[in-house]
């Protein structure tokens, strides 16, 4: 949520020559409707059966750089399909930050609180862990720009697939 999954998956993609699939684009491009519809007709937990269905189709598949939401890794099934199927990157990013870069978006079900900042860091404190028992990658996501770190995560990802 606001770490930048999109972007820089999308870069990283361009670069390995990969295709790139957005879990959450492709919810959407499957229903219809947007993903805040999906929360107000469906709550969280219809959301999250449908993400966990998405999830496991795209992890059944080669050669593509896949960014999930945010919330994904709360499943433990959703941890597995991502575990079993390559490389997980996990952008970092400290509840702060993401408040910043998210404060204005109106499309963050999640966020529509009375304390968006108290939410980031609970959210953080519940997926932080989960992100690191499944993650191949940690990335420090608070500096640099987003070309900086594809590069990282480039060369990362090419010396893990050459060993």
């Amino acid at each position: 949520m606001g770490a930048g999954k999109t972007t820089i998956g999308r870069q990283l993609a361009k670069r390995l020559g990969r295709r790139f699939v957005d879990s959450d684009h492709e919810i959407v491009a499957r229903t219809g409707v947007s993903i805040p519809t999906i929360f107000e007709i469906e709550g969280e937990s219809g959301f999250r059966q449908r993400e966990a269905q998405v999830i496991a189709e795209l992890a059944a598949m080669t050669g593509l750089v896949v960014a999930t939401g945010g919330g994904a890794v709360l499943a433990a099934a959703n941890r597995a399909a991502l575990t079993n199927s390559g490389l997980v990157v996990y952008l970092c990013v400290p509840p702060r930050l993401l408040h910043e870069r998210t404060r204005h978006d109106h499309n963050r079900p999640l966020l529509k609180v009375a304390d968006p900042l108290a939410r980031l860091q609970t959210l953080y404190e519940q997926r932080d862990p989960l992100y690191r028992e499944v993650a191949d990658i940690v990335v420090d996501s608070t500096g640099g720009g987003s070309q900086q770190m594809v590069k990282l995560i480039e060369q990362e990802v090419r010396n893990r697939c050459a060993a």
